[in-house]
């Protein structure tokens, strides 16, 4: 096995976590206070709040899930990158602001002090462990599906369980502000990782328009292993080996491959598997494909409202205004980096056919770290000259396929690693402070509950390293949007509704919240069941594909729900609407200048 270690690629990984834990270990040192593990301090600038938010947001799903299933499903997955961007304009407009204005630690706070409810924290902070968990394991697919190509051989479940551990030490010792160092720098480390290779590829085997020409006209002959076949250019066809800038390179695709008139259809393998499992032709899957992508926008727009690792990142912000001016950086941001996985996919279809064939962590989610390899054998291959004659291209002294590819193995860390360091804040804060210090013991100092933290992040890393293990099977980007469905089913109603408007009641938003949040809950965790094969629904679902959409992606009707059922409730309510709820509408609307914006949480102002 160790034979086979790609040694350039071990180093960038081995560098990046390297420096993942120094930089931990030294913004540790500067985490003094409860406010500092729970809110950094609320001190964080704009850029750097911008930066680290973008980190903790682009997750293995962004880095690796995007172009994985670009690869696989095609035209079809291009809803995740750019609903995933569009997100945050919901929370630019109608929730950043008002959430910083309140001044709390936890979006538990927050349901406490908008409704004077003890009781609704304790609801609320089971959505916040909920949400986390499903975020978690695609997290740590990534962690295994990445150290299971750096060390060919090495079982899934040992590099999730050495990942785990790195973020949950990291997480331990500084809390939140210990990781914004951390992911503000692993932004932009992520960003280097996956623009470098698409330009460096790019300019070897086409644009990424010259690759989508290929797909949609060139006609492949060969064999189903992926083998070399013609190439496409705009003046004819030549060898794989033609000269730098020129040559388009398309291979043949496996039995198991999508054809390209389907792949490159808006209605392809994703949107339509439902219906395809049920045997129905093109025409009759129309309405379900329909009906499965707008639930999916739904989900990833308003899911990303609704993440409690995010929403936090608010609280750490001085004030309302430059919490809204960090959401517009963001979208730039994230913008920016989602022009790039696309194109891994794109390409990866062309120049890696193979992992159609790989399950798991074999299969196209390793795309973006397979992918520069082909380099090598591009620049050791016969090439054609000037006058048709073939010949041997001189080996190149560097390895570049190797570099490039430990680039986006250290990218990839960077991309697990961030976010799943900011869901451990999120999940570890609402044990340790609404939880422990809340709920079980209110009387507890600032030094005991940041004790209780260090303990918590031991707990729940533990429990996402275990449940990493068992999802192996699923798609990283998959299992993201069922998180999102959950986050968009409970928390965005919550946070929509009680900023803007004040007729509701606290049992509204409690029967709203549960009732959508546990009905996708529900839903997607059956769905996931099917496919790890834990439950015999295949033939069921074969037989009812309306129903396994719906189960799937359940944000078409457990976001309505969720909302409507918040609505009625509380009209039926409104006699326990809060006394004082005119008051916290200011508090969440008017301007800072106004001097009405309060801390709900003063820990470290020392009241």
């Amino acid at each position: 096995m160790f034979a086979a270690i790609d040694l350039l690629i071990l180093s960038f990984s081995a560098v990046t976590v390297l420096v993942t834990v120094v930089m931990g270990f030294w913004a540790a040192g500067k985490a003094k206070s409860a406010s500092d593990f729970f809110v950094a301090g609320r001190g964080v600038s704009v850029g750097w709040n911008a930066s680290a938010i973008s980190g903790e947001y682009l997750s293995a799903a962004s880095f690796m899930g995007v172009a994985g299933m670009v690869m696989s499903s095609g035209y079809d997955a291009l809803w995740y990158p750019v609903c995933y961007a569009c997100g945050y304009l919901f929370l630019l407009l109608f929730i950043a602001g008002p959430l910083r204005r309140f001044g709390a630690y936890t979006i538990p706070d927050f349901a406490e002090g908008r409704f004077d409810s003890p009781l609704f924290r304790k609801i609320a902070v089971v959505f916040v462990l909920f949400i986390g968990c499903f975020y978690t394991m695609p997290q740590m697919k990534g962690a295994g599906t990445t150290l299971s190509y750096i060390f060919p051989g090495l079982p899934y479940w040992v590099g999730v369980v050495l990942v785990g551990a790195v973020i949950t030490l990291n997480v331990a010792l500084g809390g939140m502000k210990g990781i914004t160092l951390v992911q503000a720098f692993q932004y932009w480390a992520k960003m280097f990782a996956i623009s470098l290779p698409v330009f460096v590829l790019m300019s070897v085997y086409g644009s990424y328009g010259k690759q989508l020409e290929v797909i949609g006209s060139a006609r492949v002959t060969g064999s189903n292993s992926g083998d070399s076949t013609s190439l496409s250019t705009r003046s004819g066809f030549a060898h794989e080996g033609a000269p730098l800038g020129l040559a388009v390179v398309k291979r043949a695709l496996p039995k198991k491959a999508p054809s390209d008139e389907t792949w490159l259809n808006p209605f392809g393998p994703l949107t339509t598997k439902a219906a395809r499992a049920a045997k129905l032709g093109p025409e009759e899957s129309k309405p379900y494909a329909l009906l499965y992508t707008y639930s999916l926008i739904i989900a990833l727009v308003c899911g990303t409202a609704g993440l409690p690792h995010i929403l936090v990142r608010f609280y750490t912000n001085p004030d309302g205004v430059s919490a809204k001016r960090t959401t517009m950086w963001v979208m730039i941001l994230i913008g920016v980096f989602y022009v790039f996985p696309p194109v891994f996919g794109v390409m990866g279809r062309n120049l890696m056919p193979a992992l159609y064939d790989g399950t798991g962590s074999k299969g196209t989610d390793k795309v973006v770290l397979e992918l520069p390899k082909v380099l090598e054998e591009h620049f050791s291959n016969k090439a054609i000259s000037s006058n048709g004659s073939q010949t041997v291209e001189p080996k190149l002294s560097i390895p570049w396929g190797s570099v490039l590819s430990g680039i986006t193995c250290a990218g990839a860390f960077a991309a697990f690693m961030s976010t799943f360091s900011g869901l451990l804040v999120s999940m570890t804060g609402a044990l340790a402070h609404d939880v422990y210090g809340r709920i079980l013991r209110p009387q507890s100092t600032a030094a005991e509950r940041m004790q209780m933290f260090k303990w918590c992040a031991a707990l729940v890393g533990g429990v996402a390293t275990l449940l990493g293990c068992f999802v192996e099977r699923l798609q990283i980007n998959f299992m993201v949007g069922q998180a999102f469905a959950i986050a968009a089913a409970s928390y965005f109603p919550l946070l929509f509704m009680s900023v803007w408007w004040r007729g509701m009641t606290m049992q509204g938003a409690t029967t709203g919240m549960l009732s959508g949040g546990v009905s996708a809950l529900a839903a997607v965790s059956l769905t996931n069941f099917s496919d790890l094969e834990w439950l015999p629904l295949t033939e069921f679902w074969a037989t009812h594909p309306l129903l396994r959409i719906l189960c799937e992606q359940p944000a078409i009707w457990c976001v309505p729900m969720a909302i409507s059922l918040m609505v009625v409730v509380s009209k039926l309510t409104q006699s326990t609407i809060p006394v004082d709820i005119r008051m916290k509408m200011l508090v969440l609307h008017a301007p800072e200048s106004l001097g009405l914006k309060q801390e709900y949480i003063r820990e470290h102002e020392g009241h």
